[in-house]
């Protein structure tokens, strides 16, 4: 498979904008389902008003994409993109060459959840980057400027990925449970995979490196792993070992399995909050004992606000080398289908895809 990834392109000339991109056609890996990726070429129209045209750099691998791994897109997969504008459609302000993170959301910016902030509960989205629109596994990536978020020349492009699912969705998720309890002492999360790393490395960060994180997963490779970041490691199969943990006040499932939900409400202690933020399988509540007496709350999270952005990128700026640490593996755009069976064989960080020109 070839590195390079432009095949044939067509330009315009126009008066005093230099040169336009109109169409480009690329080498870009389409997911044909049954876990085979096939690099097909693939035509890329310019920019439309308001829209950046990305050069991809580097897409985080996410547990989400297992379903059009296995299954099949029509678009091509990858939502959690870096990389640099190289053409911008009118209406737009941003520079050519600016550096960037692709926000998964194309929020409307005017419907009433948009108007507080809440893009990511956006009433009119006009698409999920990677899952209705082509998204950061191919070379290019055509997004509105207002999901586009720029970062500095300090931030190295790969370890810029950490912003979305990692720290956006781990800090958001934090952030639901502090509003129902802002003195959090003691934190469990259920589930060491990347969002469970995430949240572990953004409880240490935001909550203090005092306040204990205990973290549970089947995978010792993962407890491990975890362990390194500081986290207090669990074995999930050991329910004295699960008890042992106390009564924290605040616990994480971002495992999906209702076994491990079910676990996490029965340690939680009095006024605590279980906020479920990996999608999959549900919960039984006993609404007296499970969160009228104790005075418990369950919240779901799901991924982040645009807003919240500029604070983790604080947050990176400060601790790159130790956020970075999250990314296990990294691993060129040809070698995307190994890629694929390292991540899901389970004994991993987080997994970038990386993207060079010719």
């Amino acid at each position: 498979m070839p590195r390079g990834i432009v095949c044939h392109a067509t330009w315009q000339i126009t008066s005093d904008d230099g040169v336009l991109m109109t169409s480009t056609t690329v080498l870009a890996p389409v997911f044909e389902g049954s876990g085979r990726i096939e690099f097909r070429d693939r035509t890329y129209e310019a920019p439309g008003p308001g829209q950046l045209q990305v050069r991809v750099r580097a897409n985080a691998l996410c547990g989400t994409d297992r379903a059009q791994y296995a299954n099949g897109s029509a678009v091509i997969p990858g939502h959690e993109a870096a990389g640099e504008v190289v053409a911008a459609g009118d209406g737009t302000s941003t520079p050519i060459g600016t550096r960037g993170v692709v926000f998964l959301m194309d929020y409307c910016g005017e419907c009433r959840s948009c108007r507080v902030g809440a893009t990511n509960q956006c009433l009119g989205k006009r698409a999920d980057m990677g899952f209705t629109d082509d998204g950061g596994y191919g070379p290019l990536e055509t997004v509105h400027e207002s999901n586009f978020f720029p970062i500095p020349a300090e931030i190295e492009i790969g370890t810029a990925t950490m912003l979305l699912d990692v720290m956006g969705t781990s800090s958001h998720a934090i952030g639901r449970a502090q509003l129902v309890r802002p003195d959090i002492e003691s934190v469990y999360i259920a589930g060491a995979g990347p969002i469970g790393l995430g949240l572990a490395v953004m409880s240490r960060l935001r909550l203090g490196a005092d306040v204990p994180v205990h973290i549970s997963d089947v995978s010792t490779w993962r407890l491990e792993f975890a362990e390194s970041f500081g986290a207090i490691p669990v074995l999930a199969s050991d329910s004295a070992a699960i008890r042992a943990v106390g009564r924290p006040d605040v616990a994480f499932d971002a495992s999906g399995k209702e076994v491990a939900r079910r676990a996490a409400l029965d340690i939680l202690g009095k006024r605590g909050a279980l906020v479920c933020v990996g999608h999959g399988e549900s919960v039984t509540l006993d609404v007296s004992k499970d969160l009228l007496e104790p005075e418990h709350a369950v919240l779901g999270s799901e991924y982040f606000r645009y807003d919240e952005l500029a604070g983790n990128l604080e947050l990176l700026r400060a601790n790159q080398d130790y956020i970075g640490r999250v990314i296990s593996h990294r691993f060129p755009v040809d070698r995307i289908s190994e890629a694929f069976d390292v991540f899901l064989a389970g004994e991993t960080g987080k997994v970038l895809i990386t993207q060079e020109d010719a």
